[in-house]
Parts: structure tokens; sequence; C-alpha cells
């Protein structure tokens, strides 16, 4: 699970590089990558509390393919974007914010708080890309879905959710990973049924 989850972190490189040449970052959202910046930072956190590196380890290469990832995105997005959703600056104080706030708890020892917190972020980061799902509807295509980052939640989820019910038994563990699971299942299912379509083919 710990490997799967750093191929998870790995995912979204092809997607990235394509927004590098392209210049562009298109109807994409920048949801999946400050969520996935700020979960992997709280997940560490808890970890080390917890004293278990399979949990740690692996979400440091998510801190640090995150904040690539951020600031590779915010370099190519257009100032009047909208499909983030938010702004590239609400995103980067919001981000910020949660480094802080869980710099504090960790200090204080607080690995119940964190471990919640960890829940929650963890849905974003896994349904993140369900952010452009109006584009989705509206467009009739999933081009705006990332299937290699979705394909790889699906897998880490699935494991995880294994990991966290039989050998961890840890609610914070498992919860989190079943839901991202479903949401994953909807996410592959709308690229299953509008593909990569373009305007062009599109009935008319």
């Amino acid at each position: 699970a710990p490997f799967c989850g750093v191929l998870c972190f790995l995912a979204p490189l092809p997607t990235i590089r394509q927004i590098s040449r392209d210049k562009s970052v298109g109807f994409l959202p920048l949801l999946p990558y400050s969520s996935m910046l700020s979960n992997s930072f709280v997940w560490v956190m808890y970890g080390l509390l917890k004293d278990a590196p399979s949990v740690w380890g692996s979400n440091v290469f998510g801190v640090i393919l995150g904040a690539y990832y951020f600031v590779t995105f915010a370099k190519h997005c257009g100032p009047m974007s909208n499909n983030l959703p938010g702004t590239v600056g609400q995103h980067l104080r919001g981000a910020s914010l949660v480094i802080l706030f869980n710099l504090v708890l960790a200090f204080w020892k607080k690995d119940d708080i964190i471990g919640k917190e960890g829940v929650f972020f963890c849905i974003i980061l896994f349904a993140s890309p369900l952010a452009a799902l109006k584009q989705v509807i509206v467009s009739q295509s999933a081009a705006s879905i990332p299937l290699p980052f979705t394909v790889a939640c699906f897998i880490n989820c699935f494991l995880w959710s294994i990991v966290g019910v039989f050998k961890m038994s840890d609610f914070n563990i498992y919860f989190p990973n079943l839901l991202g699971l479903s949401c994953s299942v909807v996410q592959l299912s709308l690229k299953a049924v509008y593909g990569n379509k373009t305007k062009s083919d599109l009935p008319k």
C-alpha cells in the first residue's frame, strides 16, 4: 500500500508535463494538487506522531510532488481562471494555513485531531477531480478528469482500505480511503460514459 501511495502521487506527472508543453491548464482544476500538498503534510504529521513509517514515509513524496505540481500549475494558470475552484492565491493561503496549523498540533501531540483532519483532507483529495463535474456534464466530455490520477487513486484507496481495516484497525486510515474508492469509481464511470470528446466530436 505505501508503494501504491507513492505511485498515486506520481500519477499526475503526465498531466503536469502536458500543462508545461501546452503552457495552459485548460479546464483542469487546481484542487487535486493543492489538496495533495495539504493532505500529505497532515499525514506526515500523523504518521510521525503514531510512529507509523508506512504512513509518513510515502506521504513525504506527496508533500514534495504536491508542491511541484502546485507551482507548475500556477505558473501556467491564467489570472482570470475560475475553474480551480477559487483563485491560486486562495489555494496558496489555504495550504499555508493547513501546514502552520498542523505544526502547532504536532507540537502539542494532538494526533487524534490531526487524524480527523487527515480524514477530511483525504476525502477532498480523492474527490477533487469531481470539482470539474459541472464542466463534464455541460461539455459532455470527461477530458477535465485526469485519468492517470484517478486510476492511481482507485488502486491506492483499495489497498489502503484493506490495510486500514485488517492490519491497522484505524478508522482514520480506512474510512477516507473507502470514500476515496467510491469517488474514484464515479470518476472512472464518467470517463467511460463521456470519454475525452472535443466539441467537434459532439453531435450537432
